[in-house]
């Protein structure tokens, strides 16, 4: 009998459920293909566990490198600002290479091949990209904005700008300029490649501190936007190639006008090689009626009156700064014909005092007609006294208009050859005259055409309309009804009140409250001139204020009230942007409130607000903005 064990599978018998089976011992060709699949899944996937891990790994490492640089620079920034404030160059210099090491490596790692790599992957990938962003715009902007900078502040010591021999020396300035432009730009352009992401896929860890690097970069580049005008503007208007001559308006805020006072005291501000002198000196008083009228833009003109181009006083009724600086160059050349203005100048006496922080005491001795006194008026005039001397006290110890203001251009050159003489340091100074500018008390116009193009787009050139004004900007201006100098009495808070969403669109109520603290026997002990005597038939006493309120363009000014009650509005349009006035006036001792609606507001940006400079400090007058409490839909 044949051996056949060999060519046979062996067999193994077990019972189950009574029955005999057969199973074979050895794996089928299928059963050892499927085990070797399994087992090469098996690796595959412990493979791919183990380069996800890593990656993972490797992601969560990068991540934390971006957020730990990223966090350092967020603590050298308010070093290397204190540092520069202060004129420490050297350790400036350091600071801002230490800012350096840190954002290189924050942008390497954003830049990481694995993490461009998943930046591309859903949900997380966004995330991702937006870090990457950030990181490296962080790297741009110090690289290409903070180093140039800290390289040409030698050239912008604040020393630098304190003038000598009665002069500002312009050429470090122009040295910077290049510097200070560059780095302008560049920040510019970093601002734009933040604000281009979107964030509706993003997790809040990466869209918080995305939207603090943009706020600050928007803040940033505000700043360095003004610094690159002043590098391109300032030599040129300061005569460096050529004499300029600008009038100068000394607005008077005891009779308020839409942008500051009546313009009573005028002068001739001379400008050469960096040295300003104050030349030729009138009031607007002594040019009486401008006839003919000069032509002013008839919207304007509907809405503030025709006064405006035939009264010096009145041409700054509207808030528009190029429309009454162009209508007073205009008045004066009418009155002084021969003569060249480059541009107009506007400051007012808490300005004046604010420099005067800066300088020191002046003192006083103006060349008054013979026979004419200044009275008990002090000569020493400091920050502390100046506005009340020159808005009140002046009134009562000198009688004629005219020697007013003659005495308010004496004060006003005197301010300003105690800045020419040197005396104070720049970085006060500087620091004086911005917030001058900053609270509206200083503009400036220029009949240039290319130095107005740039002087429209930023804060110091009090324009209406145009990209100096934010998107949802509100303005609430005051115009003098009672024709004498009682806003001197009148103490004012604005604040913006957002109410609730109608049919789509954002409303704000602009809230105005008007006090007058002048004392109750008003009629008896203030002088004519002051209380106006009744000539306009406004009560002694008694204050008379237009009251203006701006929004948003394409909004409506759509009702308004005072103490609660449904009032008439004057309903006009000027630069696209509605406009709402209601009169009011104001007894010894009266307050009143003053609200007027905004409806349609279409715009979605953060609301802002401007106001007229009074002799009151501008934080005072405007209150923080109240929120829509209890809304639905907004």
């Amino acid at each position: 009998m044949a051996d056949t064990t060999g060519s046979k599978a062996p067999i193994e018998e077990s019972a189950v459920g009574g029955q005999r089976l057969q199973r074979s011992t050895q794996p089928s060709a299928l059963r050892r293909k499927r085990r070797t699949i399994f087992l090469r899944w098996g690796v595959g996937a412990l493979a791919l566990l183990v380069v996800l891990g890593g990656a993972t790994a490797w992601l969560g490492f990068r991540a934390l490198e971006i957020k730990d640089n990223l966090e350092a620079t967020n603590q050298l920034l308010p070093v290397l600002k204190k540092e520069l404030l202060a004129n420490d160059v050297s350790s400036a210099t350091v600071t801002v290479n230490s800012l350096a090491e840190h954002t290189a490596a924050a942008k390497k790692a954003g830049t990481d091949p694995l993490w461009k790599l998943a930046s591309g992957l859903p949900w997380i990938g966004p995330n991702l990209a937006a870090a990457s962003e950030v990181s490296t715009t962080a790297d741009d902007v110090v690289n290409l904005a903070a180093k140039p900078l800290v390289g040409a502040f030698q050239s912008l010591d604040w020393r630098a700008l304190t003038p000598v021999d009665g002069a500002v020396q312009l050429a470090p300035l122009q040295k910077a300029a290049p510097s200070v432009v560059s780095a302008a730009n560049s920040v510019e352009l970093s601002y734009h490649r933040l604000a281009g992401i979107d964030q509706k896929p993003l997790l809040a860890q990466i869209s918080e501190p995305l939207n603090s690097a943009k706020d600050q970069l928007d803040e940033l580049r505000g700043l360095l936007s003004i610094a690159a005008d002043a590098a391109e503007l300032v030599p040129a208007m300061m005569g460096v190639d050529g004499p300029r001559d600008y009038l100068l308006l000394i607005q008077n805020n005891a009779e308020v006008r839409a942008s500051g006072g009546i313009p009573g005291a005028l002068a001739v501000l001379h400008a050469e090689n960096g040295k300003i002198t104050l030349t030729n000196q009138d009031s607007a008083s002594a040019m009486g009626v401008i006839s003919p009228a000069i032509k002013v833009d008839p919207v304007q003109e509907t809405i503030f009156s025709t006064r405006m181009g035939s009264y010096m006083q009145d041409v700054n009724m509207t808030p528009d700064f190029p429309t009454a600086a162009s209508t007073a160059r205009a008045i004066w050349l009418q009155r002084h014909p021969g003569q060249v203005i480059d541009g107009v100048i506007s400051i007012d006496p808490v300005a004046l005092s604010l420099v005067l922080k800066a300088t020191g005491p002046i003192t006083v001795n103006p060349d008054l007609p013979e026979g004419a006194s200044i009275g008990e008026l002090p000569t020493r005039l400091t920050n502390s006294n100046l506005v009340p001397v020159l808005l009140s006290q002046v009134y009562a110890e000198i009688q004629e208009p005219v020697l007013q203001d003659a005495y308010f251009a004496e004060v006003a050159k005197t301010v300003f050859d105690a800045v020419a003489s040197g005396k104070t340091h720049g970085d006060k100074l500087v620091e004086s005259l911005a917030t001058g500018v900053s609270d509206n008390r200083i503009l400036l116009w220029s009949a240039r055409g290319n130095e107005q193009a740039i002087l429209r787009d930023t804060k110091i050139g009090g324009a209406i309309s145009g990209p100096s004004v934010p998107a949802a900007g509100f303005g609430v201006y005051f115009n003098d009804g009672t024709g004498a100098k009682m806003d001197y009495y009148v103490k004012r808070t604005v604040q913006l009140i957002q109410r609730c969403h109608a049919g789509g669109y954002a409303q704000y109520t602009a809230k105005v409250s008007l006090t007058n603290t002048a004392p109750a026997n008003a009629a008896e002990s203030l002088p004519a001139y002051v209380s106006g005597n009744a000539v306009f038939g406004v009560p002694i006493g008694n204050v008379a204020t237009n009251v203006i309120a701006y929004g948003p363009s394409q909004a409506r000014a759509e009702k308004a009230r005072v103490d609660g009650k449904d009032v008439g509005i004057a309903s006009y349009t000027h630069a696209e942007r509605p406009v709402g006035i209601v009169h009011v006036q104001l007894k010894p001792g009266q307050t009143q409130t003053v609200e007027i609606d905004f409806s349609k507001v279409v715009q979605s940006g953060q609301a802002q607000l401007n106001v007229t400079p009074t002799i009151q400090d501008t934080k005072d007058v405007i209150l923080p903005e109240q929120k829509a409490t209890g809304c639905t839909g907004n």
